[in-house]
């Protein structure tokens, strides 16, 4: 998608006409392996695929560890707004998220309410966080 940076990986999810196109990026500067701390960022593309305005109200969010730590994350809007997004438009932003361990997955969804004053639920696809400092060991 448009936006987004070639050659990274991009979830994506079609829920009632949204499109949430994420990518992930692990943030080697903010990270301390030692601590541990492994930090990363996250792009996601909200593009209204539909012919009704639609505006972004809520959040929320599943973060899972390597450990099989779960964290739930709910809020109001996305980086302190809640878009309007127009048929045809999309809405960007970046954010990140810390863990203790060297990869992990996020999950979600957004509550968005249409021109009607209906709301509905929008899928934020499963993503990877990974790092260099993982290492996959097969049995």
């Amino acid at each position: 998608m448009e936006d987004l940076i070639d050659n990274v990986m991009t979830f994506e999810a079609v829920t009632a006409d949204i499109r949430i196109a994420v990518q992930s990026y692990f943030l080697e500067a903010q990270s301390d392996p030692e601590e541990p701390q492994f930090v990363w960022a996250y792009r996601i593309k909200i593009a209204n695929e539909g012919k009704t305005t639609v505006q972004l109200l809520n959040r929320s969010w599943v973060i899972t560890d390597a450990g099989g730590a779960v964290k739930q994350v709910d809020g109001e809007g996305v980086i302190g707004e809640q878009p309007v997004i127009a048929p045809g438009q999309h809405f960007i932003y970046t954010s990140g998220t810390p863990l203790t361990t060297a990869t992990g997955f996020m999950q979600g969804s957004y509550e968005m309410q249409d021109e009607d004053g209906e709301h509905f639920f929008v899928e934020i696809p499963t993503f990877s966080l990974d790092s260099p400092y993982y290492s996959k060991h097969v049995n």
